[in-house]
C-alpha cells in the first residue's frame, strides 16, 4: 500500500543560484518563464531541468541526428516515434531493438550502474509489447594494469550478469575495448531485442479524455533522484558525491512486471505504454500527452512509495526501477487491476487522460505542476553548436612508417597481441552470463555475430556490436563508417542479411568545439554508411559528457546491427572445421598499419592513418561471401580486424566449439613483395574476409569468385597442430596453437589476478 505523506516540506524557492544549480541557462529559464507565463516552483523547475536535459532532449544532438537514414520496407516504428524501433521479419512477425548507456551510473556504482542499464532497455522492449529474447552489451574501460579499472570492470560484469541471468534473459555477445582514454570513464552500452507480431505492436500515447492513469511495478525511492541531469554533465574527481543518483535495481520484480503488461497488452485495453526511464514518473506522463496530443492528470498522494516524507519533486523526478505508466480504456479499471494483483505487483489509477494539452500534478489535491506537456517533451531548446577540427589530428596522422623497427620474431608479436585483453577472448566475461537461458542461442559467444533461434516465428536472426575508437580518434568519418562495415560484416560473416541498426554515440562535451566536431564527422560516416548498405537506423542513443579532468573519451559510435537468415542452412560459424579444408582470403590486397593494435601494443602509438574503406569493394566482399554461404560452398566465415591477419587466423584455429585445428598459408600471393612484415601480418586493412572451402566445392567457389570482380586468394589448407604463415619464403608464424590458445583464452582472468 502506498505510504501516507501528510506532512509536507516546505519547497525551497526558486532564484537565480537553484536555476543554474539545475544546469538551466539564463536565456531557457526566460523561456521557461515565457512558457508558464509566470516564474516556476521548485518541482516544475527540476521537471524542466531533466526534461530539458541532453540526455532526454537530444538539444545538442538533434539536429545532426537527422543526418541519419530511418525509412526502409522493413521498418514498422521509426526512429523517433516511440521507446524502440520495429522491424520488419516476415510472415507477420516483426523484431524490436534498441541500445542505449548508463556511463555516467557505471563509473560511480559499476554493479548497479550496470544491472540498472540492462534493466532499463528490457523495459524499453517489452514497453512495445514485444518480448526480449536476447542482451547484448558494448564495454569500454581503461587499462587492466589500473586496480580502479579492475575493480569497474568486476562490478560492471557482475551487474549485468545478475540482471540478465536473474531475469532469464539470455546475454549473447557483445564487445569489450580497454583503452586508457576510458579509465575514469567506463562505458556501458546495454542492448535488448524482442519479438512481437505486427497486430501487438504498443505505442506509448495517452489518448481518450476520461481514460484512467495507472501507476504500475515497484514503489518510487528515492534513488535515481536527477539521474538525466547527472548523465549531461561532465564526471569530476567529487562525481562519487552523486551516488544517490545511481539506480537499484530488483531483476525478479522487472521479470513479474514483463509478464503482467505483456498478458495485459493481449487483452486490448491498453491505450498507452510507458517505461518510467530518464526522469521517471516526469517522463512518462509528459511523454505519453505529448504523442498522444492530449494532456494528463496525476495526483501524487496516490503513487505507492516506500520512502517517507517524499516531496513532489523527488516523487516526479525519482528514477526508481520496475516501473511502468499505463493508460487503459475507461470501463476497464477492475480488469488491470486483477492482472497486476495476481503478479503482485501495484496497479494503482493514479489520474487521468485530459483534453486540455497540460501535464497536471496534484499533491493531496494541491496543484504542484501546470506544464503544456508538449512544451516539456517536443519543445525543448536546439543548438547547433560550433565546430572546429581538433588540433591533435595533424600529429596524429605523422607517422614515419619506414622509421618504424620490424618485429625480429613475429611469433612473439602474435602471442602479445593475443594476450591484449581488446584482442584476446571474453570467455572471461561471457562465462558469467547465462546465454544459453530460453534454448535460443544457436552460435555462442566468441563468434562474428550471435545467432538466435525465434522459436514462435521459425525464423533466425544474427546480432552484432562494433565500434573501432581509435579509428574514430584518428578519422571520425572514415571511423564512423567502418563501425557500420564491420558489423555488417560479421553479420554476413554469419550467414545472414543485414536488416537494420541501432546505435550509441559516446562522445565528450558537445560544448568543445572540438568535441561537436567529431561526433558530426561520426554521425555523418555512419549515415553514409547505412545508407550504402541499405539499413535504416531505428533508434538509439546519444552520450555526451564522457569525460573527466584527464581529458575526453576516444569518439565511440557504437552499432549493432540485426540481420535475418533466408534459411537454417546459412547459419556460418568463425573456426576452422574440417582437416584438409582449402583457405581463402576474401578481399583487397592493401598493407595499411595506422591505428592498428600492433602500433598500439608494441610502440604505444595511436596515430597513422585510419584504414581505407572502399565502400564499393566492401560491398563486393560481402555479396561475394553471403552468396557462396547460400550456395552451399563456404565452410566457415571469419572478418579480418583488430590485430590483423595474423590474428584473424588464430582465432580461426581456436575458436571455440570443437577440436582446435591448425593451418599452413602463404601470403606471397596476396601483397606486394617489398610489404613490411608487419603491416603483412598485423596490418588492419578492411574488407577483408576469411573463408574455408570443402575441396570438393574449390572449382565451384573458384569459377563464382571469378565472375565477381572481388579480390580472391587461395591462402593456404586447414591442417595439423600449428599456425604457419609463409611469406616471401619464409615462415613469419610458426607457432603451436594450444599455446596460441592459452594466451587468447586466460588473457582477462590473469590479469585481473595481478
Amino acid at each position: 500500500m502506498p505510504i501516507s505523506d501528510k506532512t509536507q516540506i516546505a519547497e525551497p524557492e526558486v532564484n537565480e543560484k537553484l536555476v543554474l544549480e539545475h544546469n538551466i541557462t539564463p536565456e531557457e529559464y526566460k523561456h521557461i518563464k515565457e512558457i508558464l507565463g509566470r516564474k516556476p516552483n521548485f518541482t516544475e523547475l527540476g521537471i524542466f531541468s531533466v526534461m530539458w536535459s541532453e540526455h532526454c532532449s537530444y538539444k545538442n544532438s538533434r539536429p545532426v541526428l537527422k543526418l541519419f537514414p530511418v525509412d526502409g520496407p522493413s521498418v514498422l516504428v521509426k526512429a523517433g516515434e516511440e521507446n524502440a524501433g520495429v522491424v520488419d521479419i516476415g510472415d507477420g512477425w516483426a523484431v524490436s531493438f534498441k541500445v542505449e548507456s548508463h556511463n555516467h551510473p557505471s563509473a560511480i556504482e559499476p554493479f548497479q550502474g550496470a544491472a540498472t542499464g540492462v534493466g532499463g532497455i528490457i523495459r524499453d522492449i517489452f514497453t512495445m509489447g514485444a518480448r526480449p529474447i536476447a542482451s547484448l552489451n558494448s564495454l569500454r574501460f581503461g587499462k587492466l594494469a589500473n586496480a580502479r579499472v579492475k575493480h569497474l570492470l568486476k562490478g560492471v560484469i557482475g551487474g549485468i550478469a545478475h540482471y540478465g541471468n536473474c531475469i532469464g534473459i539470455p546475454t549473447v555477445g557483445g564487445e569489450i575495448y580497454f583503452d586508457e582514454t576510458y579509465e575514469a570513464n567506463p562505458l556501458v552500452n546495454a542492448f535488448c531485442l524482442g519479438i512481437i507480431r505486427h497486430k501487438d505492436i504498443a505505442r506509448g500515447c495517452a489518448k481518450g479524455e476520461g481514460n484512467p492513469v495507472f501507476y504500475v511495478g515497484a514503489a518510487t525511492g528515492r534513488d535515481g533522484l536527477g539521474g538525466a541531469s547527472f548523465a549531461s554533465r561532465e564526471l569530476t574527481d567529487e562525481s562519487h558525491e552523486d551516488r544517490p543518483a545511481v539506480q537499484v535495481g530488483d531483476p525478479f520484480m522487472e521479470k513479474l512486471l514483463l509478464e503482467a503488461c505483456l498478458e495485459l497488452l493481449k487483452t486490448g485495453y491498453v491505450v498507452g505504454i510507458q517505461d518510467m526511464g530518464a526522469a521517471g514518473l516526469t517522463c512518462s506522463t509528459c511523454e505519453t500527452a505529448s504523442r498522444g496530443g492530449s494532456g494528463i492528470e496525476i495526483e501524487l498522494s496516490k503513487v505507492p512509495k516506500r520512502e517517507t516524507g517524499m516531496i513532489p519533486y523527488e516523487i516526479m523526478l525519482s528514477e526508481s526501477q520496475e516501473r511502468m505508466l499505463v493508460i487503459a480504456e475507461k470501463g476497464k479499471e477492475k480488469e488491470v487491476k486483477k492482472i497486476f494483483e495476481k503478479w503482485d505487483l501495484h496497479a494503482v489509477e493514479i489520474g487521468h487522460v485530459t483534453g486540455d494539452g497540460i501535464m497536471r500534478v496534484r499533491n493531496n489535491g494541491r496543484i504542484v505542476v501546470e506544464i503544456p506537456a508538449r512544451k516539456i517533451a517536443e519543445d525543448s531548446p536546439v543548438y547547433i553548436r560550433e565546430e572546429k577540427r581538433p588540433e591533435y589530428l595533424k600529429e596524429a596522422a605523422e607517422l614515419d612508417e619506414e622509421k618504424l623497427e620490424e618485429p625480429g620474431d613475429c611469433n612473439d608479436v602474435l602471442a602479445r597481441l593475443l594476450d591484449d585483453p581488446t584482442i584476446s577472448s571474453k570467455k572471461w566475461v561471457y562465462e558469467q552470463y547465462d546465454h544459453m537461458v530460453m534454448t535460443n542461442t544457436v552460435l555462442r559467444p566468441g563468434s562474428d555475430a550471435a545467432v538466435l533461434r525465434v522459436k514462435p516465428a521459425g525464423k533466425y536472426l544474427a546480432l552484432s556490436s562494433d565500434c573501432n575508437s581509435t579509428y574514430c580518434y584518428l578519422d571520425p568519418y572514415t571511423g564512423g563508417r567502418i563501425a557500420v562495415a564491420e558489423s555488417a560484416r560479421n553479420v554476413i560473416c554469419s550467414g545472414a542479411k543485414p536488416l537494420a541498426v541501432t546505435d550509441c554515440l559516446n562522445f565528450g562535451n558537445p560544448m568543445k568545439p572540438e568535441i561537436f566536431w567529431q561526433f558530426k564527422k561520426c554521425v555523418e560516416g555512419l549515415a553514409d554508411a547505412c545508407r550504402s548498405f541499405n539499413t535504416p537506423v531505428t533508434g538509439g542513443n546519444v552520450s555526451f559528457y564522457n569525460e573527466n579532468p584527464r581529458g575526453p573519451i576516444d569518439p565511440t559510435p557504437v552499432v549493432c546491427m540485426v540481420g535475418l537468415f533466408e534459411s537454417e542452412k546459412h547459419i556460418t560459424g568463425s573456426r576452422f572445421m574440417n582437416e584438409g579444408d582449402l583457405v581463402y582470403l576474401i578481399g583487397g590486397n592493401r598493407v595499411e598499419i595506422g591505428g592498428s593494435q600492433y602500433l598500439k601494443n608494441i610502440f604505444g602509438m595511436k596515430k597513422g592513418k585510419c584504414p581505407i574503406l572502399d565502400i564499393e569493394e566492401e560491398k563486393a566482399v560481402q555479396s561475394l561471401c553471403y552468396e557462396s554461404i547460400k550456395k552451399g560452398l563456404i565452410r566457415s566465415a571469419h572478418d579480418c580486424s583488430e590485430g590483423g591477419l595474423a590474428v584473424a587466423l588464430s582465432e580461426c584455429c581456436i575458436m571455440p566449439g570443437g577440436e582446435f585445428m591448425g593451418a599452413c598459408v602463404d601470403l606471397t600471393q596476396v601483397y606486394p613483395g617489398d610489404s613490411s612484415k608487419a603491416s603483412v601480418l598485423f596490418g588492419e586493412s578492411q574488407s577483408r574476409i576469411i573463408v574455408t572451402i570443402a575441396p570438393e566445392n574449390a572449382g565451384k567457389f573458384d569459377s563464382f569468385a571469378g565472375s565477381s570482380g572481388t579480390g580472391v586468394h587461395r591462402i593456404g589448407t586447414v591442417k595439423g597442430k600449428k599456425l604457419v604463415i609463409k611469406f616471401n619464403g619464409d615462415d613469419l608464424i610458426n607457432s603451436e596453437i594450444d599455446r596460441m590458445a592459452e594466451k587468447y583464452f586466460g588473457s582477462i582472468g590473469a590479469k585481473l589476478k595481478l
